[in-house]
């Protein structure tokens, strides 16, 4: 009976153990559990010092195999991955107790990922690779692994709510309660090659109670929680994956990129009162809406920076290559927000001359392209009944937030403030990388950190509890 006891303590610490986070799930639980055991089974005869030596041992495997051992010399570094359709970014970062610290970025053209949908995986591995091994070359460090950004049209949010009853009477809520609430919101019917990326919670319900952040240690008998469920194709995230892993790079997470590029560039304010935003990508334009703090929407439109460049080419039937240089240095989303008309030099497709062409033309072939978008975004929003839940207005993330004039566009469109996004957080980040552009690889890498973060904390309590348990069920 004494050993059945010590069993069913091993059971808890086992799910403890591998519900501490998101990302954790039944596999996880059962193997950890399985381990467990039998470990356990094979110490038994050793009496119950031995025992608990071994439990010990294994749970701290599977704490450290979380990425929640007290950080080491190689573990102090971080890694995002950001593969997109124009290009791949890989940032090196150094994490220490107190701070995250840029070390490099690597960059290379990317031509293998079309809105987020690989099409030709050799040049995929081929980017990422180059990427890595300029970041590599500038921080003097090795790439083992990495989190990397999941981004596209494949990818779904829904809100959602589950809960449970606690029992007959009220009692404590504990951990393993509140993972138990989580699963079951989560559990929504996904078609077969749909996963989920994420499960983020709005608000914890105790007894019909609402607009709890954190029911831990409360008393009740019933127990919701409503939360935003983040799914995405199987088959293109594990392409994903599998590109990365070619290119000699672990995945130790991933993360939906407007997420990401929230954590470096959101204000906690601008969350809180209610905000979207923009994470505006090659292929695709990604939408994440805040409000009260936590994720209420999630989105993506079939719009990006790449339109407004093929709209520039057959326009002014000029290069691709060409296009986007004119997109970056000479663009104005449209005519009325021109300073003077400049003229402008181009080069012609083929061997045909170069020309010359003014600012109000290139202004007059992008507007109907961005009043397309910004209506898009409009419509989105609109759709889902919280376009009045944003006061905080929009923030413009990603390459395509630099076209010159589309911020004040967005500003008359919507009648709220507009701005563009700047990455945060990462000391000694240099001002060319201080852009839109890098916030998705830039906000990985925090993702990361503050991720090992809450799981070093985690480990600490979890073994004081194996420990506790143990003692009691002897």
């Amino acid at each position: 009976m004494a050993g059945q006891r010590w069993f069913d303590s091993v059971d808890r610490f086992a799910v403890h153990a591998a519900s501490g986070g998101e990302s954790g799930g039944e596999r996880r639980r059962v193997a950890c559990r399985e381990s467990f055991r039998a470990a356990v089974r094979g110490a038994s005869s050793r009496g119950r010092a031995a025992k608990t030596e071994v439990a010990l041992a294994v749970a701290l495997r599977f704490v450290g195999a979380g990425g929640v051992s007290p950080l080491g010399k190689r573990d102090r570094y971080l890694v995002g991955l950001d593969i997109g359709s124009t290009k791949t970014c890989a940032l090196i970062a150094e994490q220490d107790e107190e701070q995250v610290r840029f070390l490099a970025l690597g960059a290379a053209e990317s031509k293998g990922l079309r809105k987020g949908i690989i099409v030709n995986l050799d040049a995929t591995v081929s980017s990422i690779r180059r990427a890595v091994e300029e970041a590599e070359g500038v921080a003097g460090v090795p790439v083992e692994s990495a989190v990397m950004g999941v981004a596209g049209g494949h990818v779904r949010g829904v809100n959602s709510r589950g809960g449970i009853t606690l029992g007959n009477r009220p009692r404590d809520i504990e951990r393993e309660d509140v993972r138990r609430a989580v699963d079951a919101a989560r559990n929504i019917t996904l078609p077969e090659d749909r996963e989920v990326l994420h499960v983020l919670p709005h608000e914890f319900i105790v007894d019909a109670q609402d607009g709890i952040r954190d029911p831990l240690g409360m008393l009740g008998q019933r127990l919701e929680v409503n939360v935003h469920v983040v799914t995405a194709s199987a088959s293109a995230t594990q392409n994903l994956v599998t590109a990365a892993n070619r290119a000699g790079i672990l995945i130790s997470d991933t993360v939906l990129e407007p997420l990401a590029s929230a954590e470096s560039c959101l204000l906690q304010d601008e969350r809180d009162l209610g905000c979207c935003l923009l994470d505006i990508g090659g292929g695709t334009t990604e939408l994440i809406v805040y409000g009260g703090g936590v994720v209420r929407h999630t989105s993506a439109i079939g719009v990006g920076g790449d339109h407004f460049t093929n709209d520039l080419a057959v326009g002014l039937r000029t290069p691709i290559p060409e296009a986007e240089r004119i997109k970056q240095h000479h663009c104005r989303a449209a005519p009325a927000l021109l300073r003077e008309d400049m003229a402008i030099e181009i080069a012609s497709v083929g061997d045909r001359p170069r020309r010359t062409v003014f600012a109000r033309m290139l202004s007059e072939i992008i507007e109907p392209r961005a009043q397309e978008f910004l209506a898009l975004i409009h419509d989105d929003l609109q759709r889902e009944g919280i376009l009045s839940l944003i006061p905080a207005g929009l923030v413009f993330a990603g390459g395509g937030a630099r076209l010159d004039g589309l911020a004040e566009l967005a500003e008359q469109a919507f009648h709220l403030p507009v701005r563009i996004a700047e990455p945060r957080g990462l000391v000694d980040l240099p001002e060319a990388v201080a852009l839109p552009d890098y916030a998705t690889v830039a906000g990985l890498v925090l993702y990361g950190a503050r991720a090992r973060r809450s799981a070093q904390q985690r480990s600490g309590n979890l073994v004081a509890k194996l420990k506790a348990m143990f003692a009691g069920a002897s």
